[in-house]
């Protein structure tokens, strides 16, 4: 189905940028390993910037954001009832309405914005009504973002005709996570009515039915940005392979989207745990420079959003880059996202 032209997505801008000017490299440390994920972070070589934003997460939490429900799959409306902008991360599941879905893009959500359309994909085929207490007409929460780089970029494609590619990409990291065999976990008392808890094909639920195996990696990495107030990213492998990088201009954002995005490595951790052969050696730190810096490099054509935020795909043979910018006179970036092919 066709989508109006005002919906908040990428239109493609035929036009090839050239390469930015390289700044200075950032330090990197790691890698710091648990199990099978090795977490490098990413230190910001200048005082980072700092950027007064709410999170999803934290808007739908304190009831200053609303997700709605429209009946459209592929479209949800979206509304910032505060004085805050907030920012919205390709990635962010909203789980709640018909069927859990995802969010597509990047963009900063202005303060008092009125209601306005976001594109979206479902990660829960199937489901068409409310399930146990939530409501069917908007979205309880933003507590988790998709696992997986081959999720990430059929997300990232912001295209409706790639549904299908969405749901195989969500039906596979399920399986590998133990989908509808996944116990409950105790204390569980949602009822779900004729379609079951453990016969849900939602990718939040999945994620929430591992929570105590994500946990494991999750508790051991997450206080290694603690105290480091120049940390402005992570990268990671799996593996022993080299996998995806985020990295902020801010710090204070990166340290609100630490525990999504490390919970979401770990979570493609433990869904890679069975590829793993024996002890594999984590890549160099000059490896993951040079993953950013040749992405980075690259030329790309771009696609820009309809909000207050310009979004550049980088390219090369190996690498993806997503470069987020503000709209203002610097045009500087905000959040880039590095992922290997």
């Amino acid at each position: 189905m066709s989508k109006p032209s005002h919906v908040l997505n990428f239109c493609l801008n035929l036009v090839v940028l050239a390469a930015p000017v390289a700044a200075a490299d950032p330090q990197i440390t790691g890698p710091f390993k648990h199990a099978n994920l090795s977490i490098y972070l990413i230190h910001s070589g200048a005082k980072p910037t700092v950027r007064p934003l709410l999170t999803l997460q934290e808007a739908m939490a304190q009831k200053k954001t609303v997700v709605y429900e429209t009946g459209e799959v592929n479209e949800l409306s979206i509304e910032n009832t505060s004085s805050q902008d907030v920012f919205i991360q390709s990635g962010d599941i909203v789980k709640g309405g018909r069927q859990d879905r995802v969010l597509t893009t990047d963009f900063i959500l202005p303060a008092q914005s009125g209601k306005l359309p976001i594109t979206a994909f479902c990660v829960e085929q199937g489901r068409w009504t409310k399930r146990g207490n939530e409501a069917a007409d908007q979205f309880t929460s933003s507590n988790a973002a998709v696992p997986g780089k081959s999720l990430k970029m059929a997300v990232r494609a912001g295209n409706s005709s790639n549904q299908g590619e969405v749901w195989t990409q969500v039906a596979a990291a399920r399986q590998s996570l133990g989908g509808i065999s996944s116990p409950r976990p105790a204390g569980r008392t949602e009822s779900f009515g004729a379609a079951s808890r453990d016969a849900s094909t939602s990718m939040q639920i999945a994620l929430e039915d591992n929570a105590k195996t994500i946990e494991a990696y999750t508790r051991d990495l997450f206080p290694l940005a603690a105290g480091q107030n120049d940390v402005v990213g992570f990268a990671y492998a799996i593996n022993g392979k080299l996998n995806s990088a985020d990295v902020y201009d801010s710090h204070d954002l990166f340290v609100k989207m630490w525990p999504k995005l490390l919970a979401a490595s770990a979570a493609e951790a433990v869904e890679d745990q069975a590829k793993a052969q024996g002890t594999a050696d984590d890549p160099e730190i000059s490896a993951v420079r040079e993953m950013m810096s040749s992405a980075e490099r690259a030329p790309a054509a771009s696609k820009q959003a309809t909000g207050r935020a310009t979004v550049i795909k980088r390219e090369t043979d190996q690498t993806l880059l997503f470069e987020t910018s503000e709209k203002s006179p610097e045009g500087e970036w905000m959040h880039r996202s590095y992922v290997m092919k």
